[in-house]
């Protein structure tokens, strides 16, 4: 009897395996340009590394499986930046966006939008169809504006460090009034909540930690922040190297102007200017501020937690020592039980004793002496457990 169902053609099986593999291997990208419109590609990573001229290994960080740490690189031709959510390569007159309809990118991108056009690139794209006698003036308008590599960093820094700020604002609005709850009432729904909070903090400092290690690495480094004068580069490049690049972004519709006022520039950038990294290091050290006193705030935090640790392991040994005491008079109380039960039981034997004829000293030898006796080991207990610390006074 033949099964239900169909079998499914060689070709056809390996159509499906071929779509999947090439489904899983694209990715979505945003393009911006230098005016702000957006084109949204779906194209796999030879495509990208092709169009920016970056490595395999560099593309591998921007990879969302992979759990790579926030970094900002700079290559010849591009930057290439992770900073959390934000995975961006960065060229002299373009943006790529990874995964742009990410809730956390989606500002980005309208961010980016606004802030990347500049009114001397409008008064550019107005001067390309006539003639334009005031050109002197606009091309000094264009030294006088950062580079467009820089505005779109500024616009990735701005929303990381906004972002985590906030994240850090959160967590100090629920950590707080919990950490206060519990100073005044400890209790096990307390305590799970305040772990929670403490695993939060933790994992939020850390990655707010290494956005700021990454920003003190590059100022720290005059040779990698040269690196990301992209502009800079190209203005300083040969024609043949010039024409290359054309090639290379062939996309852009505003490239050929720019390469043009970069070759005129090229003398004054080329000379005297190529360690000049003042306009890139005010930038950063804007920014380092910023996540620098966000670190400051979890750290004050942290402290705030371990001040209410040390709270709780005072009232902790407190009530430790509470139970010592009460312990030492429970043990106590069980000696002095144990006398009378151990005098009692011995005058209670049916045995013939000379004193068991005159009865009128039973009282004076169960009562009274054993009385005194354990009355006095008592005291003596205490007093050498408050003499060692053991009870409180």
């Amino acid at each position: 009897m033949a099964r239900d169902g169909y079998v499914v053609p060689v070709d056809q099986q390996q159509g499906v395996v071929t779509a999947k593999k090439k489904a899983r291997s694209s990715r979505s990208w945003m393009l911006l340009d230098a005016t702000g419109q957006s084109t949204v590609l779906d194209v796999d990573k030879y495509a990208i590394m092709h169009r920016v001229q970056i490595h395999a290994r560099d593309l591998r960080i921007l990879d969302p499986l992979l759990s790579y740490p926030s970094t900002i690189l700079g290559r010849e031709k591009a930057i290439v930046l992770n900073l959390e959510h934000i995975k961006a390569i960065i060229t002299s007159d373009e943006v790529l966006l990874r995964d742009p309809w990410d809730e956390h990118v989606i500002p980005v991108v309208k961010e980016l939008q606004r802030r990347l056009p500049s009114e001397n690139a409008v008064r550019l794209d107005h001067s390309e169809g006539r003639e334009n006698p005031g050109g002197h003036n606009d091309e000094a308008g264009e030294e006088d504006e950062s580079p467009f590599e820089f505005r779109a960093l500024e616009v990735a820094l701005e929303a990381i460090c906004s972002f985590l700020a906030a994240r850090t604002t959160e967590l100090e609005t629920a950590a707080y009034p919990a950490l206060d709850e519990l100073t005044s009432k400890i209790s096990s729904r307390n305590l799970d909540k305040v772990r929670k909070l403490k695993s939060s903090m933790t994992r939020l400092t850390a990655r707010v930690q290494k956005v700021r290690d990454e920003l003190e690495q590059l100022l720290d480094d005059d040779d990698d922040m040269a690196d990301l004068y992209l502009s800079r580069k190209l203005a300083g490049a040969s024609p043949v190297s010039v024409s290359g690049a054309a090639n290379w972004f062939a996309a852009s519709p505003t490239l050929g102007s720019k390469i043009s006022r970069a070759s005129r520039a090229s003398i004054i950038t080329v000379r005297g200017d190529e360690n000049d990294v003042e306009e890139l290091e005010m930038l950063l050290e804007a920014y380092f501020m910023q996540i620098d006193s966000t670190l400051n705030k979890l750290t004050a935090l942290r402290e705030y937690i371990d001040d209410t640790e040390d709270y709780i392991n005072i009232q902790l040994d407190n009530h430790r020592n509470q139970l010592i005491q009460l312990e030492l008079f429970l043990s106590s109380g069980t000696v002095s039980l144990s006398i009378f039960s151990l005098v009692t039981a011995i005058f209670g034997m049916n045995i013939p004793y000379t004193w068991n004829e005159h009865h009128g000293y039973m009282f004076k030898w169960v009562v009274i002496v054993p009385g005194i006796f354990t009355s006095v080991l008592f005291i003596l207990v205490m007093s050498y457990s408050r003499y060692k610390g053991l009870v409180g006074s």
